[in-house]
């Protein structure tokens, strides 16, 4: 399977970004899938997962109320929308899925239990 990141880009303090993420087959329900972001000289950070184990979504305490995770299976791609950006969430963000293994989401960094990665599209929130 193959993912490809999409729609970073420069944006102001304050400001809003979509990400995209187009998966190369059909996401089944069991899939874990989830945003992740590498700042420089960074560990790389889980921004948000879904696990559907637990019909839940994470989201980082740092991005808790500004990003959201929307998961579309019928299209094969996962956005995530990010509002009130800060200089804090300059990053490189990737996606990533475990197509099923079942520990994506809940296994330590880096790989988070992921199994198969997006290259990664910058973001960079600056004035």
């Amino acid at each position: 399977v193959q993912l490809q990141a999409s729609g970073g880009g420069l944006v102001q303090p304050g400001g809003s970004l979509r990400l995209s993420c187009t998966v190369s087959r059909f996401m089944q329900d069991h899939w874990a899938i989830g945003w992740f972001r590498q700042a420089p000289g960074k560990e790389r950070e889980m921004v948000s997962c879904s696990s559907r184990s637990d019909s839940s979504t994470y989201y980082a305490d740092s991005v808790k109320g500004r990003f959201t995770m929307y998961r579309d299976n019928v299209k094969n791609t996962v956005y995530l929308h990010m509002n009130s950006l800060k200089p804090e969430d300059t990053a490189v963000f990737y996606c990533a899925t475990d197509q099923g293994s079942g520990i994506g989401c809940y296994a330590p960094p880096p790989a988070y239990g992921m199994d198969y990665w997006g290259k990664g599209t910058q973001v960079t929130v600056s004035s």
